[in-house]
């Protein structure tokens, strides 16, 4: 077989250095990819796949892109999680001797974009790292495009829990790309929850990469530290070895430019509410269950914010809600100022309109990717600092205060900025016309020189008009041969010897003279030395504004709390929220509560507001019985979405509200199944609804809708009572708790165990219809009115009737029935027995106790019984036969 060619061999050369990325291949003006890559290209960008000449028998597949319209290419291979290696030549061709050199420039993932059209500047964009040892677990994420960087460690001894609360912690920050070490991607609950469950990028790296030594060297130089400790990290931590990992992936793929990020959030699970992932999306905190759209969300109606920092950080907030009353109560009074001074909150969000995206352009600009008009979109940014500062002069809250404190005008770099680049910038950097005439006397003298040029050519176009007489002559340019002397064929005759012929065109000649080419040297000479300088002057303003990054990051993360705080003071004028009062003492107490999406939603009818009380005694927990369709789930979520309101520091839609702090909040909601691992719509929720009884504790808030649904009756039934049972039991769990359930026999919980209530859903009834009232009233429902809401759903009236008929036969056949006290709380765990025809119970009896237990069993009246009652009969009659 034929040797490759120079070119192909040093193709070769550099992609297996980068073998797990498409190589983007810099030829001219086009990315080239050859051999697999291009046959992979070309089916995902829908590319022409082409060959070219190797220096082999057979060509290599070939498909390319133009280099100015790379990025959206380039989006679409990260979007589907490859990674894109950016080959570029590394010296001018025209000085090139043979093969033109080139080497990998930056490799392009999907947690490593920072490019503006390639992210959504309403959310962060992740790189996760992870790193598990034995029961420890340290998490790192960054945020490469805004310069943050995020650390925790978990601590957990069960391996199920701990793998629980590595992917909750994920499911918290939601990364664009994650890396594990070996014990990390082989616990399969993990790595298939970010292939199923966010499709996220994830790699499994060597575990030398996830070394102490490596991790501290390169922590220790980015940040310029002498011991691992003053950035907050144990020195022989998990942490630190996810943290180095993470900047150590990125220095490999971006190669420069990672100034933006300057330290590191070391923080603890405990800091925050906790919220699982089921809970984020059974409360539709950032997104809807079905379409996973923004509208429809606790954050749609949350964000009103105007700059992209505040977007950010407004999802970030609602995402970690606080569990510190202070810090809360300090977000709280500032939104409080904002609210009361209906005035200044119209003059801060004016201002905050056209505020860009300070954060993601500094790291361009540090990076050496940004454009004249970035710079420009940042000055004028910056300009308005003064401006807010002023607005906010004499604000009182703490946290305002320290806000408007700690912005930094930065009149320096507008000065710089505004003074240097036009107001009008291009695109490009490279071709000059970016700067201000007399910014630079050189810059100025150079283009004298090339107004002047063209006065020049001008003159000896007239000049040579007069000497030879042709009227029709003219002087033009092209870049083949630069400027040259048109004469139509039909004055050939009259041009002079001292004209070179150039070129021969169907209907003219174009000539060249001495005089004119000097003319040009000097003309684009200038021009050219112009726009280098240009370049040159560029290169030194965005430095000098990359030096201020910690100033303008800081300004910019100051910039998003004001912008937050002023959408939550908006949205709680607009709709009429309340301030909550927030508490220690273990109570919720919510007068004319509202959902404050659902609210928003309903155009048709006005939503019926809710009271709601809970608290560590008499109302631990509250059972909730009534129709499908009334509102239960809405009241449920209404309790959850509300504490989580009051602890972000919003007001909260409700009349007065008292808010203990939650340290947790669980919700068991719906059903689904999960048949990628495996698991029927039942498994789910027992799997859901171990992990809330296992994590839950008595300062959480648990919701539970509809348990015991998915198996049969008297198992779902079993399992609902003894699952709030073990809630309300103070001794077990003792959290607060909302339960609703179709089970009417369960709401005779309430005259059994302490702290159990009950509530019903409150219905009109006109003989087959029914009207719900949506209010939450105290009692017991006494109907489901399943058949009703069958037909209010559409079901065929000869459905509806037949349900009729066979309802009334099944009450006929228990008619009478009553009531009966069921087994004793005190039972709960205790075995119990369920002969089956498989495996008889053998039960031996003395005859004493025997013939007093049949006396026993002749007492009861079956027909009187309802099923379950039946039942727990028979259960406690086996037990006492097995006793003896």
């Amino acid at each position: 077989m034929a040797e490759l060619s120079p070119m192909m061999r040093q193709y070769r050369d550099i992609k297996d250095k980068n073998g797990d990325s498409i190589l983007f291949f810099r030829m001219g003006d086009f990315y080239e990819m050859f051999f697999e890559d291009a046959k992979l290209a070309s089916k995902e960008l829908e590319l022409t796949l082409t060959g070219r000449s190797c220096g082999q028998e057979e060509r290599a597949p070939m498909c390319g892109v133009p280099h100015h319209s790379c990025e959206a290419y380039i989006e679409r291979l990260v979007k589907k999680g490859y990674k894109v290696a950016i080959c570029e030549q590394t010296e001018d061709p025209a000085q090139a001797k043979g093969i033109v050199s080139r080497d990998v420039v930056r490799v392009v993932t999907p947690g490593t974009v920072f490019e503006s059209n390639m992210l959504d500047e309403s959310r962060n964009n992740y790189l996760c790292a992870v790193c598990m040892a034995g029961a420890k677990t340290g998490i790192c994420f960054v945020g490469a495009s805004t310069g943050e960087m995020h650390l925790t460690t978990i601590n957990e001894n069960g391996k199920e829990a701990h793998e629980l609360r590595i992917i909750n912690e994920i499911g918290r920050f939601l990364p664009r790309e994650v890396l594990l070490n070996s014990q990390a991607a082989g616990c399969e609950n993990i790595t298939a929850f970010l292939r199923e469950r966010i499709s996220c990028r994830f790699e499994e790296l060597p575990d030398e990469a996830f070394s102490l030594k490596a991790a501290n060297n390169i922590l220790l130089s980015h940040f310029n530290k002498k011991d691992i400790s003053e950035l907050g990290i144990d020195n022989d931590s998990v942490a630190c070895s996810a943290a180095g990992v993470a900047l150590g992936y990125l220095y490999r793929t971006r190669m420069t430019g990672l100034q933006n990020i300057s330290e590191i959030d070391v923080y603890s699970e405990n800091e925050f509410m906790q919220l699982d992932v089921m809970t984020r999306r059974n409360l539709e905190l950032c997104e809807t269950m079905r379409g996973k759209d923004k509208r429809g969300s606790l954050l749609w109606v949350l964000d009103k914010t105007k700059t992209a920092m505040g977007k950010r950080l407004i999802r970030s907030w609602l995402e970690q809600p606080l569990i510190n009353i202070t810090k809360i109560n300090k977000r709280q009074n500032a939104v409080a100022e904002l609210v009361n001074d209906s005035i200044l909150l119209s003059e801060l969000v004016g201002q905050l309109g056209g505020i860009y995206d300070m954060e993601r352009i500094m790291t361009r600009i540090v990076y050496g990717t940004a454009n004249c008009r970035e710079l420009k979109s940042l000055s004028c940014a910056l300009s308005k600092m003064p401006q807010v500062k002023a607005t906010l002069g004499a604000v009182k809250s703490k946290l305002l205060v320290e806000t408007v404190n700690t912005i930094d005008p930065l009149e320096d770099i507008v000065r710089e900025v505004e003074s240097a680049i036009i107001d009008q910038p291009p695109v490009t950097v490279r071709e000059g016309g970016m700067f201000k005439s007399g910014y630079s006397k050189q810059l100025d003298a150079l283009r004298d020189t090339m107004q002047g040029g063209r006065g020049f050519i001008a003159a000896v176009e007239q000049k040579e008009r007069d000497k030879t007489g042709i009227k029709a002559l003219k002087i033009g340019y092209n870049r083949v041969f630069g400027y040259y002397i048109e004469v139509t064929n039909s004055y050939k005759s009259q041009v002079p010897d001292t004209y070179i012929r150039k070129q021969t065109l169907s209907n003219c000649e174009r000539y060249i003279t001495g005089e004119l080419k000097e003319l040009e040297s000097t003309v684009l000479g200038a021009k050219e030395s112009a726009q280098a300088l240009e370049y040159e002057l560029f290169e030194k303003l965005r430095k000098t504004v990359a030096e201020a990054i910690h100033r303008i990051q800081q300004t910019a993360g100051n910039i998003g709390v004001l912008d937050v705080l002023a959408s939550l003071a908006s949205v709680a004028l607009a709709n009429g929220y309340v301030c909550p009062r927030l508490t220690l003492d273990g109570r919720i107490n919510i007068k004319d509560g509202r959902h404050p999406v659902v609210e928003l939603m309903q155009s048709s009818a006005p939503f019926v507001p809710n009271d709601a009380l809970l608290d560590k005694n008499e109302n631990r927990c509250a059972i909730i019985t009534g129709p499908n369709m009334a509102g239960k789930s809405t009241y449920m979520r209404q309790v959850a979405v509300i504490s989580l309101m009051a602890q972000i520091g919003s007001f909260v839609p409700a009349k007065s509200a008292d808010i203990c702090i939650v340290d947790a909040v669980f919700t068991r909601v719906g059903a689904s199944d999960d048949l990628s691992m495996g698991q029927s719509t039942f498994m789910v929720e027992m799997n859901e609804v171990a992990h809330i009884l296992k994590n839950a504790t008595g300062n959480s808030l648990i919701i539970l809708d509809e348990i015991g649904r998915g198996t049969s009756t008297f198992d779902g039934m079993s399992i609902a009572r003894a699952v709030l049972e073990y809630a309300a039991d103070k001794k077990r769990l003792g959290a607060k708790t909302l339960f609703a359930t179709h089970y009417h026999e369960l709401t005779e919980l309430e005259s059994i165990l302490d702290g159990v209530v009950n509530y019903n859903i409150a219905v009109k009834k006109r003989g087959f219809d029914i009207t719900f009232l949506r209010r939450i009233v105290r009692g017991g429902a006494d109907d489901s009115y399943g058949i009703e809401v069958a037909k209010l759903a559409g079901v065929p009236n000869s459905v509806v009737t037949r349900a009729k008929a066979i309802l009334g036969e099944l009450e006929e056949s228990h008619h009478g029935a009553r009531r009966g006290e069921l087994c004793s709380p005190a039972d709960y765990g205790r075995p119990q027995v369920s002969p089956t025809a498989d495996a008889p119970e053998q039960i031996s009896f003395s005859a004493a106790p025997q013939n007093a237990l049949i006396e026993q069993l002749k007492g009861i009246d079956i027909d009187v019984l309802t099923p379950i009652e039946a039942m727990t009969k028979l259960y406690e009659f086996v037990n006492k036969a097995k006793k003896l």
